[in-house]
Parts: C-alpha cells; structure tokens; sequence
C-alpha cells in the first residue's frame, strides 16, 4: 500500500513540475518607469493576470519624434510571462512594431529590448512610482 501512495505522490509532483506557472517574488513591473532621457513608461499586469502591458506615457530624447509622438498616452507594449520577472511580446516604436523582452532586472530597474531581424536595442528605466 505504501508503494502504491509513494507512485501516487511522485506523479502528483511531476505534473505540478510541468505546469506552467511562475512563481513571483515580491518585486512587480506595475508601476511608472522613466529612462535616462526622461521617456516613461507605465506598465501594469492585464489579460489572465501574467501578461504585461505597457503605456508610454512621455517620449524625450532623440525618440521624440512626430511619429513617435503619435503612441503617447497609447498602450504600445504587451507581452506574455516566459519565465519568473520576464515577457516577450510586441513593442510599436518608429512607426512599426518589434519584437520586445521586458524584463524586471531589480525591484527598480526594468529592460526593454527591442528588436526587428537581426537588431536590437535595450533601454534599462528606472521606478518613478
């Protein structure tokens, strides 16, 4: 009979091992980023609660263009949860759309990188709020 409740517990832990899930520590993505240039953007979780979204609030530097300008106030950021702190999705920029990983480096600094084929380019932000 032990036999039989040791298989049981082994198979409960291996499908709890291949679940999907991640586990989060108490650092969050929500909340208001801001560059170097003074560009911000606000991120919060949406979709089933692991998705992340992104509004760009202000854009400065040399980003700050009329096409650019046109994603202010716009949610021009969403991705999926791929591992614990990290989503890959989409970013507009420039006109266009790029692949993006968000990644929460620290409780204060989040990376955005953004890439289209072969080039990429990664902005670290710091919390604002």
């Amino acid at each position: 009979m032990n036999f039989v409740k040791n298989i049981l517990a082994v198979g409960a832990l291996c499908a709890a091992a291949a679940s999907p899930t991640f586990a989060q520590d108490a650092a969050t993505p929500e909340g208001t980023w801001q560059d170097k240039w003074g560009t911000t953007f606000t991120f919060s979780m949406c979709g089933d609660g692991t998705q992340l979204c992104g509004v760009l609030n202000d854009i400065q530097g040399d980003s700050r263009t009329e096409e650019n300008l046109a994603f202010v106030d716009q949610q021009v950021v969403q991705g999926n949860q791929v591992a614990p702190n990290e989503w890959k999705g989409n970013i507009a920029l420039n006109g266009g759309n790029a692949e993006a990983t968000v990644e929460l480096v620290d409780p204060d600094t989040i990376s955005i990188t953004g890439c289209r084929g072969i080039f990429c380019s990664s902005i670290e932000y710091e919390r604002v709020s």
